[in-house]
């Protein structure tokens, strides 16, 4: 009898959500997904110190006017997806700096810096996701850099008009957050669990699925940020969904068929009316739903001080300051 990661594998495409190559190695995932969080866990080992090693001498050798530490950080995010690429057939996600969230320029200019460390390395910008937050300006990001040729991933999604914006900028990816939907509906209702079925997490990306399959667009959805597996196993036959190793593990060590819950044929009957969404109309949403306010903003928040913390410890760690060169080091 097939394990449920196999089963899950014959109707959605499972993204590994983690830093950690040999947990990649082993789920055998076609594209894998990162974040500050991740890439802050991953640098603490010393597996892969070599790495931030490569980073801090790509830096020195380098003439910017950006800061050095930047340049390392920015680097280290970069080498980390250079070696998940040896281990996927697919994409890499790599995530702009939560602290840009706010700056479509700023976000372009990191963007680009990304792109051009990867085709530098010899990767095509088609096996590269931009991830990006899901701020009206982030979107705006995402519709330029899309015009470009070069694919995003909108993360840090809780809402339906977050959704609609990406897909009209033409999002290659949008990455709903499931579990952190979830997580303010159980305090909300003060509960300590809540069924898939009834999960707003699960229906808001069924909605989401839904919306986009009936109206043509061709931004594929992954959820991500899942707290159990019931809530992955309710979404299959969604697009993507990225899974952290602990929840990949369990799903290999459960058996039983798994049921197809997404299906494009049901999306004209169950998908609502074509609406558009501009900025305005974006940020009424936003101020409107509290669960996307408080959930977005504490993302926001929690990815930058997860970048801050890389950033000390590279400097306790690696003797690097903001202001190093190449000569100084």
């Amino acid at each position: 009898m097939k394990n449920k990661l196999e089963g899950l594998k014959e109707h959605t495409i499972v993204v590994a959500d983690t830093g950690d190559f040999e947990a990649i190695n082993q789920y055998k995932p076609r594209d894998a997904t990162t974040n500050p969080s991740l890439i802050l866990k991953a640098a603490k080992d010393e597996r892969y110190k070599h790495l931030i090693d490569e980073a801090i001498e790509w830096a020195s050798a380098r003439s910017s006017d950006e800061p050095f530490l930047n340049l390392v950080v920015h680097r280290i995010f970069v080498n980390f997806g250079l070696e998940i690429l040896k281990v996927v057939p697919g994409r890499v996600s790599t995530e702009v700096d939560a602290r840009l969230s706010f700056d479509t320029e700023a976000s372009l200019k990191l963007a680009h810096q990304y792109i051009a460390m990867y085709e530098e390395a010899g990767i095509s910008k088609d096996r590269i996701l931009i991830k990006l937050a899901s701020t009206w300006e982030g979107i705006e990001a995402c519709r330029q850099l899309e015009k470009e040729g070069i694919h995003c991933n909108m993360t840090l999604m809780f809402n339906k008009q977050q959704a609609i914006a990406a897909a009209e900028a033409k999002a290659t990816l949008i990455s709903p957050f499931v579990g952190r939907i979830m997580d303010f509906q159980k305090k909300a209702e003060g509960k300590d669990s809540i069924p898939a079925t009834e999960d707003n997490g699960v229906k808001s990306v069924t909605e989401i699925y839904h919306y986009y399959k009936k109206h043509g667009y061709k931004t594929e959805i992954m959820g991500a940020s899942f707290r159990n597996i019931d809530e992955i196993l309710e979404l299959a036959g969604c697009d993507l969904l990225t899974i952290s190793p602990t929840l990949l593990e369990e799903l290999s060590n459960a058996s039983g068929d798994v049921t197809k819950k997404l299906s494009e044929s049901e999306a004209s009957s169950k998908g609502s009316e074509k609406m558009h969404v501009d900025e305005n109309a974006f940020r009424w949403a936003i101020s409107e739903d509290p669960m996307a306010t408080e959930k977005l903003y504490e993302g926001i928040r929690n990815f930058a001080k997860d970048t801050r913390t890389l950033e000390d410890f590279l400097q306790k760690n690696f003797s690097i300051t903001p202001s190093s060169n190449s000569k100084a080091m």
